[in-house]
């Protein structure tokens, strides 16, 4: 190991070449030798096992954990030279994570239709005459079928989506999601949900229940949001958001281009995240799949969206939220495996599988691995943390610690 030490102000600079399996045996002593190579599946005891580290750099790329950026510091990343942009973020993924190890997750809708949210773009909205009907929420015995196949077939998360505004007074139902959660979680599986705007107590006795991660997108920025959806609040969301974080809930919350926003609106969305007091544990990025019957899917200059597109903001993404899964969500349908990737490349390390995302088509299960069996990925595990990234493994990242004097202690 390479230590180069200064002390200024009684503050001490270390600056050493990666070795994380002394810190990890120390940190977490508990964890068995054979699992050491991954690190704690919780993203804050993650974040606390590097709480004192400043800065990493490799290959002449710096990066850092921090939660002030700037607006302008945030857009003059997103507009570099295309090359520039993806050399910087591949190299920062491959900092952080094991660029061969992606996340599979399934989304399904357990209750379809009769929002009354008045979301542009959104086919389940009463507001809307689209091809979908309402249904009741699903029993929980079909939804934890639906959960085995998706265990079956890769997945290692399974995501609940309903078509409600908030849970407010469903107590009925509330009592059948938490029945849901709990026997996914039995499976094996982690899990997650998306049901709305959540209180305290809601987030408090899912996170009981064995949830793992909640999802609550942010859309775009704050200023484009109220030509989007005028019946909720962009500070709505953010309080379910902080609702979620406080219950010890993974946040799981992105955006979707294609919205006929501008891109200093995606800037703005990407701003919003990176300065959250947490970083999400993960951001999906979504590629609007325009609907006949919305406004959005009746507008020829809504939607289009191509790879590149997508490219440049999972990349900005990667680079202002290192320590973040990347999840490329909806729209995937429409980009060749090569697209695809260049936006792995780019930094995503999640995706949804599964024919159907909601209401919207998605590729099949045996497409997507597939393509994995083709670019050499293999899925995440539940319940596991990730995997070391092999950059650090092997020594190859320079970490810059600092810390008060008094609380340096010196291989």
């Amino acid at each position: 190991m390479t230590e180069v030490q200064s002390s200024v102000n009684d503050v001490m600079i270390d600056r050493f070449l990666s070795s994380p399996a002394t810190s990890l045996r120390s940190s977490f002593p508990d964890i068995p030798q054979q699992q050491q190579h991954r690190l704690p599946n919780d993203m804050r005891e993650r974040n606390d096992l590097y709480q004192d580290e400043e800065i990493r750099s490799m290959a002449g790329i710096d990066s850092e954990l921090r939660n002030d950026w700037t607006k302008a510091e945030i857009a003059e990343i997103y507009d570099l030279p295309f090359h520039e942009l993806m050399y910087r973020s591949a190299t920062v993924h491959r900092m952080y994570w094991n660029p061969a190890e992606v996340q599979q997750c399934t989304l399904l809708s357990i209750k379809t239709g009769g929002c009354t949210e008045d979301c542009s773009y959104c086919s389940q909205s009463v507001r809307h005459k689209t091809f979908v009907k309402p249904t009741p929420t699903m029993k929980v015995a079909e939804v934890l079928e639906a959960a085995a196949r998706a265990k079956e077939a890769g997945s290692t998360r399974f995501c609940m989506g309903a078509a409600w505004r908030e849970l407010g007074e469903k107590k009925n139902a509330f009592r059948h999601i938490l029945s849901m959660v709990k026997g996914v979680n039995g499976m094996g599986m982690e899990v997650c949900c998306t049901l709305g705007m959540l209180n305290t107590e809601q987030a408090k006795q899912l996170k009981d229940a064995g949830l793992t991660a909640y999802n609550h997108n942010l859309d775009t920025s704050p200023e484009h949001y109220p030509k989007v959806i005028t019946t909720r609040s962009y500070e709505d969301r953010l309080n379910t958001i902080s609702n979620v974080r406080d219950a010890g809930i993974s946040v799981c919350c992105g955006g979707i281009l294609g919205l006929g926003e501008e891109e200093t609106d995606r800037v703005g969305l990407l701003h919003v995240l990176a300065t959250l007091p947490e970083h999400p544990e993960s951001v999906p990025i979504n590629a609007l799949v325009a609907v006949k019957g919305t406004p959005m899917g009746e507008d020829d200059d809504i939607g289009k969206v191509d790879a590149f597109d997508m490219s440049r903001m999972i990349a900005t993404a990667r680079i202002v939220m290192p320590r973040t899964m990347v999840r490329l969500s909806a729209g995937r349908l429409s980009f060749s495996d090569a697209e695809q990737y260049m936006m792995f490349q780019a930094g995503a390390n999640s995706i949804f599988n599964g024919d159907k995302l909601l209401t919207t088509d998605n590729p099949a299960y045996d497409d997507d691995q597939n393509l994995f069996n083709k670019l050499g990925f293999e899925g995440k595990p539940a319940h596991r943390g990730p995997l070391v990234s092999p950059a650090e493994a092997e020594g190859n990242v320079l970490i810059t610690k600092v810390s008060a004097h008094e609380m340096q202690q010196c291989a």
